[in-house]
């Protein structure tokens, strides 16, 4: 691992850590020498992440849509643990149906998490990281809120907002050193996309090859690289984008998704 890759004596706090992307992203962190502070609802999904590595990971249990909760919990973080280096947004929901069918509390639902979640986050990191004059912070959004899906209006737009937020943000505080990304996924193999497979005609298998080989009845394009991304290939670019490989990039949304959007 080359010195810029190395994120010895950094503290991160990672969101949505319990499972998928935000365990990969949990792993991928401490393994690159950090130290971890993996937050969930999912108490026994964060227990079994900082089981893996525990002199790097600490678990805490923490809802995001509870602003009082996150500020207590970065708090209580740079009290007893030191200061946050590295704050990577990943908690996320998905509520999908068509528009019309829609409910308000699947609205409020996803957007609390989606959204909100990232605001409380980074709002209360940012403070702290630019006060000290460094910082990295990275939210996990998603390709949808870049090209329309059917029945995912909810997920897309909480999810573009998300990012135009984290850029606003990373604006704001690029005087003080800290940077703010987006890193944007496709379809991913979590227990997310095995819902959506699941639910539709086909199930599973019939769902997997659709994505990859796209739907036109669905106005969806396929992945050009043939392949659904591992959590992994998305943690892999969070721990970039939070490196000094990555020191002058800021205000950017990179996009992990195989090629599928055409960069729409």
């Amino acid at each position: 691992m080359s010195a810029e890759q190395d994120l010895s004596g950094r503290l991160a706090l990672v969101t949505g850590a319990g499972r998928g992307i935000g365990a990969a992203v949990v792993t991928a962190l401490a393994e690159r020498g950090a130290r971890v502070l993996a937050t969930d609802v999912d108490a026994a999904g964060i227990e079994a992440v900082a089981a893996k590595e525990p002199d790097r990971i600490v678990p805490r249990v923490l809802d995001v849509t509870d602003p009082a909760a996150v500020e207590s919990a970065v708090a209580e973080a740079e009290e007893t643990l030191g200061p946050l280096d590295i704050a990577v947004n990943v908690a996320g929901v998905l509520r999908g149906a068509p528009v019309v069918r829609l409910t308000d509390a699947d609205w409020a639902a996803v957007f609390a998490v989606n959204t909100d979640g990232v605001f409380h986050v980074s709002r209360s990191v940012a403070r702290r990281m630019a006060a000290r004059g460094r910082g990295s912070i990275v939210t996990v959004a998603s390709n949808a809120a870049g090209i329309p899906r059917s029945g995912m209006a909810a997920y897309a737009a909480s999810k573009a907002a998300a990012v135009m937020f984290t850029k606003c943000l990373g604006l704001e505080v690029a005087a003080q050193g800290v940077r703010c990304n987006t890193v944007s996924p496709g379809s991913t193999l979590t227990d997310m996309q095995r819902a959506l497979w699941e639910a539709s005609p086909g199930g599973a298998r019939a769902g997997e090859r659709s994505v990859i080989e796209g739907d036109l009845a669905a106005h969806r394009t396929g992945i050009p690289l043939g392949r659904l991304a591992e959590p992994s290939d998305v943690a892999d670019a969070v721990a970039f984008l939070v490196s000094d490989r990555a020191r002058h990039i800021t205000l950017h949304d990179l996009y992990v998704d195989g090629g599928a959007t055409l960069r729409a």
